[in-house]
């Protein structure tokens, strides 16, 4: 008789068959009031328990009876919608710590370089800025143990380096100025996640603010930029929420809300609960009710970018500029399970104010993780042609201009994307690490250079050497990127813009890096030229009614 082995995934079918069907009944029964039957309830549950006991008492092998649960939970949301998920335990408090706004570290930004802790920067005002920590410091030993050379990843540094507030951590350090390691006895503290990244002046009168995730602090550091840009002479602004993907619900009302005046609707939601049926409304006097504004969005703006975006254009409060944002209109409520795991669960569909949904297709036909690519393949990104929405899905703002709902926020003026100066070349120097491991040795050697040098003057004199070009390719081959002269002559502006920009990013820090980059950013620079057409809707005869 042949012997006879089950797969993993033979195992695990039973029992993700039977925990899809009962948790699905039970999450059903729970928060949306069904008419479903008790009694198939309570038969649903008694056949997941049977199986799992069968398992557990008479399987061949032992088995992680939580790890084959949580992966059929995982399973089950699949069948639900694209954006429910379930967080384990072990990643929740990471997965909170990213919308919270703070996390318990010790304050250093880094990067792993030939397999060793790089500190890229200090965080300003953390413990080890406090300490004396500089960019370039590398972190070979963390509490007697060596981390250098092990194969470190990301989530290592995160275990090790962060952790409970006032606890402390052993770090040795390698600095080129230094022969010996440098012991820090570091007492962790809170650091804060700052996510309005930058905020500028563009010229005397257009302000700049750059916003890349809506957490708990999100609004409080807009609110403050906008106050300190309006004092700079700011009469109209620009809001990147490019590649923003969203983040808290409340804050993107509350920013909106300070562009926005006379009760105007932000947004509104429905779910099959009543509890979920709300409206929001522009109800405080905000600091940036007048001025135009315009808000650029791109393929990767998402869920409250989206209601930010759909509120100003729905309002006619602004302009909207870029390409078609990604298309998230489902509400996620976060739900604390009794073991520390984490539930997000669609509990409502938000709607802009004209009363359109955004959110695209999903569901058994829809391939939605390939929406980017087939966006791609169709010329989206390169032609506003190329895009198609449905007629029954079009609607009219106050001041008669369409819009249309299925599928994201449609910019007022599309910008497409720009590819004339990346090239694969350029691509894999960057993915190799090649850059940021070239700028961290560079500004080591080179301090001196920038020793009084304010950004201004930075910004306006400082260049990219060829010398500089060609180490750069050199560290790239030591790397096994095959230079490619073609690509490299092609992207050569591109690739002296990205070195200027980081570099100014570890000497002055983001707004350095977003004032630079934008000099090559298509979407920003097409938005500063449309302010005349902004102003007339910020001054529309409809605005004094």
């Amino acid at each position: 008789m042949s012997e006879i082995k089950n797969t993993k995934s033979q195992i695990r079918l039973p029992i993700i068959l039977a925990l899809a069907i009962s948790a699905g009944i039970w999450i059903g029964a729970t928060f949306a009031e069904p008419k479903t039957d008790r009694n198939d309830l309570k038969a649903a549950i008694y056949k997941v328990q049977e199986i799992i006991t069968y398992i557990n008492r008479d399987y061949v092998d032992s088995v992680n009876t939580n790890e084959l649960v949580e992966f059929g939970i995982g399973k089950m949301l699949e069948k639900l919608d694209p954006h429910s998920s379930y967080i384990p335990a072990r990643d929740a408090v990471a997965a909170r710590s990213e919308l919270e706004g703070a996390f318990d570290g010790i304050g250093v930004e880094f990067g792993i370089i030939r397999d060793t802790i790089y500190v890229v920067s200090p965080l300003t005002g953390g413990p080890s800025e406090k300490l004396g920590i500089q960019s370039g410091d590398q972190i070979i030993v963390v509490d007697g143990k060596t981390v250098a050379g092990t194969g470190i990843t990301n989530n290592d540094v995160f275990k090790l380096l962060r952790g409970p507030n006032g606890s402390k951590v052993a770090v040795d350090i390698k600095r080129k100025s230094q022969k010996d390691l440098i012991r820090f006895d570091i007492i962790r503290d809170k650091i804060p996640q700052y996510s309005v990244n930058a905020s500028y002046m563009v010229n005397d009168e257009i302000g700049y603010i750059k916003v890349t995730r809506f957490a708990a602090t999100t609004y409080e550091e807009f609110k403050k930029a906008v106050v300190e840009l309006k004092e700079q002479g700011m009469k109209k602004l620009v809001l990147d929420l490019q590649g923003n993907p969203g983040g808290y619900m409340g804050a993107a009302i509350s920013m909106a809300d300070e562009m926005l005046s006379n009760n105007a609707l932000i947004v509104s939601q429905q779910g099959k609960l009543n509890r979920y049926n709300q409206k929001a409304y522009a109800v405080k006097k905000g600091n940036f009710e007048d001025g135009a504004v315009i808000v650029l969005i791109n393929e990767g703006s998402a869920s409250a970018s989206e209601i930010v975006a759909g509120a100003i254009q729905d309002n006619d409060r602004g302009l909207i500029v870029g390409r078609r944002s990604f298309g998230k209109g489902l509400v996620q409520s976060p739900i604390d399970l009794s073991d520390g795991a984490e539930l997000r669960l669609t509990i409502a569909r938000y709607y802009t104010p004209t009363g359109r949904s955004i959110q695209k297709p999903y569901g058994k036909d829809q391939k939605y993780e390939m929406d980017f690519a087939n966006r791609y393949e169709h010329g989206e990104f390169f032609s506003a042609d190329s895009i198609k929405f449905n007629d029954s899905l079009k609607y009219e703002t106050p001041a008669g201009r369409i819009v249309y709902g299925g599928g994201g926020i449609m910019p007022d003026y599309f910008v497409p994307l720009d590819t004339t100066m990346s090239s694969s070349y350029v691509n894999r120097l960057f993915n190799s690490n090649a850059g940021r491991e070239f700028i961290l040795d560079y500004l080591d050697t080179n301090k001196k250079k920038f020793d009084g040098m304010s950004f201004e003057e930075y910004y306006k004199k400082y260049q990219v050497s060829e010398e500089m070009l060609q180490s750069l390719i050199k560290l790239g081959e030591s790397k096994k990127v095959k230079f490619e002269e073609k690509d490299f002559n092609k992207s050569k502006a591109y690739l002296k813009t990205v070195i200027k920009a980081q570099m100014g990013q570890s000497i002055y820090g983001e707004n350095a890096f977003y004032k630079v980059i934008n000099d090559i950013n298509e979407v920003y620079l097409r938005a500063i030229l449309l302010f005349d057409e902004a102003e007339k809707l910020a001054f529309s005869p409809e605005k004094a009614n």
